[in-house]
């Protein structure tokens, strides 16, 4: 009788309110915290897919570093000023996000942080993408067998994608046909390009029929918006990227 009392009480009713207001605040701060360090920091994203075999597998989950700074603060796109190498992993924006109206932005971000980053408002656009990086602004890159060479601006001579990773890495190759003409994107070849001063390369590990710079075209580097720098599960694959 004691407890149904309560419900009528001005008192027990201001105190529910309170608890619910309380429950917001704590809910909004830490939905702040979580956005300044996505933003800014660090980030966790799920592989969706095998795009990046044999390295990474959908399901792998990594830690990005987060870099996001408006284009105005940066307008020198040389090597030495961004944020990732050729080799790094790298998130690749291509929908835009970050060009999408603030309200969107806004409610975007906030069913990431309550869905653990596995749910986005664009995620039907397919904007984002786990590629990695082949080639940086100035860099003269060709392609051959799936093997990319690349002339960086400082020197005279090409050298294997390999050469100038930092950390060494496997592809997945696959048999096409010898009736695909060297044309194709998939063929294992590409002619020779000249980046421009705002153009990056990225491709995906498995050099098959997957989507990257080859299909899409270069990019800028205001699209690549983190860089990974671990894998933590599954836990028996752990590993510094």
């Amino acid at each position: 009788m004691f407890e149904k009392w309560t419900r009528y009480s001005y008192r027990s009713q201001q105190h529910q309110r309170h608890q619910i207001f309380k429950i917001i605040f704590i809910v909004f701060i830490l939905y702040v915290i979580y956005s300044i360090i996505t933003a800014f920091f660090f980030s966790v994203w799920v592989v969706e897919n095998n795009t990046m075999q044999p390295g990474l597998s959908s399901g792998d989950r990594l830690v990005f570093t987060s870099f996001a700074p408006p284009s105005w603060i940066n307008r020198n796109r040389s090597e030495e000023n961004l944020l990732f190498k050729r080799g790094n992993i790298v998130l690749v924006d291509i929908g835009q996000n970050n060009k999408q109206k603030l309200p969107l932005r806004i409610i975007d971000g906030l069913v990431r942080f309550l869905t653990a980053q596995r749910v986005s408002i664009f995620s039907g656009k397919g904007q984002y993408h786990i590629k990695r990086v082949i080639a940086l602004p100035g860099d003269e890159i060709s392609m051959s067998n799936y093997i990319f060479r690349v002339k960086t601006p400082n020197n005279s001579y090409s050298l294997t994608e390999f050469e100038l990773s930092e950390k060494p890495y496997h592809l997945t190759i696959a048999q096409t046909s010898s009736l695909w003409d060297e044309s194709l994107p998939f063929s294992g070849s590409m002619d020779t390009i000249i980046l421009g001063p705002d153009e990056c390369f990225v491709v995906s590990d498995d050099r098959s029929n997957t989507n990257d710079s080859r299909t899409w075209g270069v990019i800028s580097p205001s699209m690549i918006t983190a860089r990974a720098v671990l894998r933590f599960w599954p836990f028996s694959k752990f590993k510094i990227l």
